[in-house]
């Protein structure tokens, strides 16, 4: 089909969805549509703003091993010190900062690096005991490891032993997925710590002491460890309204607001294909959007709802088995800071709370990811993390009384008193990580029947149900529209995020 009739209508506004638009506005391709039903671009990349305080959902760091979007980055923000002049902080709202990574693990009331090293303060931490019996516990995992790797529990205990699986990672993970590390995929590990170990924290370690650039390259550095990212002044959201600013400066639409109610679909002469995608706006308009080809995002399970009849039965009940774990987030706003132990102020982007007795799972310090995210920069700006599923006991909490309580537990935590606390504000992200348990292990029949409709491409965290980071939901967007375009093969897309090549070990962030 020539370019100027191809019709695209990509569904979701979000790393994945606008790096698919720009794509194929930048290779002419053809026109593009984008659906968004929030009032922000950016997924859950994009950049909350309350009371001049701006929130970045989950933190995230631009890095990638992938040149390929590194690359696309710079070509939408300037990158500070590349090019840009040296008060170009200050003087520019859209530029990419070059930040330092600090992220710790608060256990025992103690800090610990992350990842966790073999270093004096570790050992004072834990006490001699408690290293000896990991060192055990660790060897005793390389001489016989557990094969074959069935659940997230065996794929950790290999790498690092039960001793440290069983005092850093088990509780907190149980914390974050809401199931135990036994019953979640090897998949998950696979995916976001396969080039992570012992071995590799202390190679990190040693290289720690030599010369460095302190320039972005870190291509030799497992993508858990790195210690330098860029990160936009005004948080990941700005790039991606800047995204959103070329794709209509070139013609593309974005239409907010809009609701996908139907994906439309039928087989003619053999072949199954979308022809169009109807839309609700807040009134409840309808409208129908004919379309050649459709790129999604949405969850997978809602992909299959809106496909409606037709979807085969066992397809059917796998999506609507997937399950996801929800996030929310309690902005907090306050004048001072404790807990700083040697008394300097807190350096960390993010801390793991790694307390049973406390719900939290993570604080974001954003002020210390950018200090432009905070409007007073003589105050603090925190972020804290909770991980929830619709339905349950922290999802159904009212606002005012969720907000309390993490008050409370960052009280209770030491890191604030209760009077210079001065503002909070709720955010719930319903659908923030797409899980590797309950249907999950048979998610490749929906994957065999999506790849059936020819014009129809899943991508993205949500769209694949899969745990991608930023790039890797780019990278599906970028092999997808190489396949509109007739340069590539929809294999390719599936692999984003599945084979080594793409994993951390060598690609990506």
């Amino acid at each position: 089909m020539p370019a100027e009739e191809r019709k695209i209508v990509i569904i979701g506004a979000g790393p994945a969805g606008l790096t698919a638009a720009l794509e194929c506005l930048r290779r002419g391709v053809g026109h593009v549509t984008v659906i968004e039903q929030e009032d922000l671009v950016g997924g859950i990349s994009r950049t909350v703003a309350h009371n001049g305080n701006r929130m970045d959902i989950g933190g995230h760091r631009f890095f990638s091993k992938s040149g390929e979007v590194m690359d696309w980055w710079a070509g939408i923000l300037p990158v500070e010190g590349e090019g840009t002049p040296p008060a170009s902080a200050e003087t520019l709202d859209r530029i990419i900062l070059l930040r330092h990574r600090l992220s710790r693990i608060f256990y025992l009331r103690k800090f610990f690096s992350y990842p966790i090293s073999l270093s004096g303060e570790t050992v004072r931490n834990l006490g001699l005991k408690r290293m000896l019996a990991i060192g055990v516990s660790y060897i005793r995992a390389c001489l016989f490891p557990i094969k074959p790797e069935k659940s997230l529990e065996d794929f950790i205990v290999n790498r690092f032993g039960r001793r440290l699986y069983e005092t850093f990672f088990r509780d907190y993970t149980q914390k974050v997925w809401g199931v135990p590390c036994k019953d979640i995929a090897a998949d998950w590990g696979a995916q976001r710590i396969k080039g992570l170990s012992i071995t590799r924290v202390l190679a990190h370690a040693f290289r720690r002491l030599l010369p460095s650039s302190g320039g972005i390259d870190q291509k030799h550095v497992e993508t858990s460890l790195i210690e330098r990212f860029w990160y936009p002044k005004y948080g990941p959201g700005s790039l991606w309204e800047a995204v959103a600013d070329e794709v209509r400066a070139l013609g593309g639409e974005v239409l907010m607001g809009q609701r996908v109610s139907r994906v439309h679909w039928e087989h003619a002469d053999g072949h199954a294909r979308v022809s169009g995608v109807s839309v609700c706006d807040a009134q409840g308009r309808e409208t129908l959007l004919p379309c050649s080809h459709c790129i999604s995002s949405m969850p997978l399970r809602d992909l299959i709802r809106q496909l409606g009849d037709g979807v085969p039965e066992p397809v059917r009940q796998v999506a609507e088995g997937l399950v996801y774990r929800d996030f929310m987030t309690v902005g907090v706003l306050c004048r001072r800071l404790g807990n700083t132990r040697d008394g300097q102020p807190l350096q960390d982007n993010w801390i793991y709370v790694q307390e049973p007795d406390v719900f939290v799972g993570r604080i974001q310090l954003f002020h210390n990811w950018s200090p432009w995210l905070v409007a007073d920069k003589s105050k603090f700006w925190l972020g804290m993390e909770y991980f929830a599923s619709e339905g349950d006991q922290l999802w159904t909490m009212p606002d005012e009384e969720f907000t309390a309580l993490a008050v409370r537990e960052l009280v209770k935590l030491g890191f604030v008193r209760a009077e210079d606390v001065e503002d909070t504000v709720l955010l719930r992200v319903p659908k923030a990580y797409p899980a590797y348990f309950g249907s999950y292990g048979r998610v490749g029949e929906i994957q065999t029947f999506l790849d059936g409709i020819e014009n129809l491409y899943p991508v993205g965290r949500n769209g694949m149900h899969r745990y991608n980071n930023m790039d890797h939901s780019m990278l599906s967007a970028m092999r997808t529209v190489d396949c509109i375009s007739g340069h590539g093969e929809k294999s390719a897309i599936w692999k984003i995020n599945a084979e080594q090549e793409y994993h951390e070990t060598r690609s990506n962030a």
